[in-house]
């Protein structure tokens, strides 16, 4: 079952946790900033399940993280990709509130802002400025699914863990990711020994270190010299589009 949190007032702090929010000019965040809601997410919690309709648009902000999981006939659940404080999760472009493909899961806890589709559809209406944003961050997602299908059809095992965990320790602020081993190798639509071998590679180099329930990383830079460029790719397409959310200024 998907997670219908309540929520409650929404603090400047957590507002400023969202870089895609914080892209925004004052006057027109305070548009959105009035018909957010401010929630808390623990790690495991299902935002959509597939076919859920999606009446809310969820903000990570701060640490929180969230991924994108396709359901395989088989059973399998693939993570595509994830979702930090430079995102958002549903309705980003469409109009009124549509079914969910892929399931939405918060994969570390934190702050979320949530505004529901109707009224995010509102402010697009009265504010170009917003609508650009969303369409931009839009942009951004499509990059990242592109990159993640080439990344898992022309790098290894080794290049994608490498990857994956960098990603997340950048996005959530420290070093300590809360997953298993059979998570890992369930997001990356791989077999369990892989990604045990994988791991074991990187601790015995001095990289990660596994504790019951999760994994350290060690060593930021020797991880992200074992990884593939998808990650600064991603990056860089995301500094160039949502830099420029405000196109008509110099």
């Amino acid at each position: 079952m998907s997670t219908i949190p309540q929520t409650s007032p929404v603090s400047a702090a957590t507002v400023a946790g969202s870089e895609l929010l914080s892209a925004l000019r004052q006057d027109d965040l305070a548009l959105l900033e009035s018909r957010l809601g401010e929630c808390r997410l623990s790690s495991g919690d299902i935002i959509y399940q597939p076919g859920d309709e999606v009446e809310y648009c969820y903000f990570p902000t701060g640490g929180a993280l969230c991924s994108y999981f396709v359901e395989m006939e088989d059973g399998t659940a693939v993570e595509t990709i994830l979702v930090g404080r430079e995102g958002a999760l549903g309705g980003i472009v469409s109009h009124g509130s549509l079914p969910a493909y892929a399931r939405a899961n918060v994969l570390h806890d934190g702050a979320f802002l949530r505004i529901s589709v109707r009224d995010l559809e509102a402010v697009k209406e009265r504010c170009p400025a917003v609508s650009h944003l969303f369409a931009r961050y839009a942009d951004c997602v499509m990059a990242q699914v592109f990159q993640s299908i080439a990344c898992n059809a022309v790098h290894t095992i080794e290049e994608r863990a490498a990857k994956w965990l960098s990603a997340a320790v950048d996005r959530i602020g420290r070093n300590d990711v809360t997953m298993t081993q059979e998570q890992l190798a369930s997001m990356m639509g791989i077999g369990r020994s892989y990604a045990s071998r994988v791991l074991q590679r990187f601790k015995r180099d001095g990289m990660v270190r596994t504790r019951r329930g999760g994994i350290e990383v060690l060593d930021r830079e020797g991880l992200r010299g074992r990884a593939c460029a998808c990650n600064a790719q991603v990056e860089e397409h995301f500094h160039r589009v949502l830099g420029g959310v405000y196109p008509h200024e110099s």
